[in-house]
């Protein structure tokens, strides 16, 4: 049995890894899904003052709480900034780490940093525009989830990001990279363009491992079965 810590991106919560999750759990394996704060369940917990370090914290705490080790820790989308932070900060609790569609930053960048100039103009926007401090969230169709029924439940969970988790810079000692085994898994029909560089350095890396799946950005939810055996093969 490996345990497996599944960290959702922006906009999401613990709840879009529910199937995933119930194939691992199927095959014996123990699963994690938190919900970063500020988000689904913990949306009432929203305020200026979540950042980064705040996500960070929140996973960093289960592994304390929950006594994990030997993980796999999996970050999706934003989560890639996430699980950057506590694998340099718990890289001896992991087995592997898995960027899925994800964000791969290098010390000093945040997440608007690794942005097309014109989106993240866009972001800024669009903060401003809501409350000042949440960006809102983006349709479930752009993200590559078609099915109406699903696409209805996916809308109506996502909520607005804390700006702070976006803005603030990511400091790395590069400890993270110790990890035994590191990989992305890229979905190929997501309008995510800028996903392609992460992928192309984890695939020139030799220590790195690259997969793709033909799929939209929420795999999660379009490809559960597809991508619980990836992670599986991971261990």
């Amino acid at each position: 049995m490996a345990a497996f810590v599944l960290v959702h991106g922006a906009y999401h919560g613990g709840w879009c890894w529910r199937d995933v999750a119930d194939v691992l759990a199927a095959q014996g394996h123990e699963v994690h899904t938190p919900t970063l704060t500020g988000l689904g369940e913990r949306a009432h917990l929203a305020t200026p003052e979540i950042n980064l370090s705040t996500h960070i914290e929140d996973i960093v705490s289960v592994f304390a709480w929950e006594d994990i080790d030997e993980a796999v820790l999996v970050g999706h989308s934003y989560g890639g900034m996430v699980i950057s932070g506590v694998a340099d900060r718990l890289a001896e609790r992991l087995s592997a780490l898995v960027y899925l569609d994800a964000v791969v930053p290098e010390s000093g960048q945040s997440v608007v940093d690794l942005q097309p100039a014109a989106r993240a103009r866009d972001f800024a926007r669009l903060v401003e525009e809501n409350d000042g401090f949440r960006l809102p969230p983006v349709p479930a169709e752009f993200y590559g989830v078609t099915d109406p029924d699903q696409a209805a439940w996916v809308n109506a969970k996502c909520v607005g990001q804390p700006w702070g988790t976006f803005t603030e810079h990511l400091d790395l000692s590069g400890k993270w990279l110790s990890v035994p085994r590191k990989t992305y898994i890229r979905c190929t029909q997501t309008p995510l363009d800028y996903m392609d560089a992460f992928a192309a350095r984890a695939a020139d890396d030799p220590d790195w491992e690259g997969y793709s799946l033909e799929t939209g950005h929420d795999c999660m939810l379009t490809e559960p079965d597809r991508l619980a055996a990836m992670l599986m093969a991971q261990l």
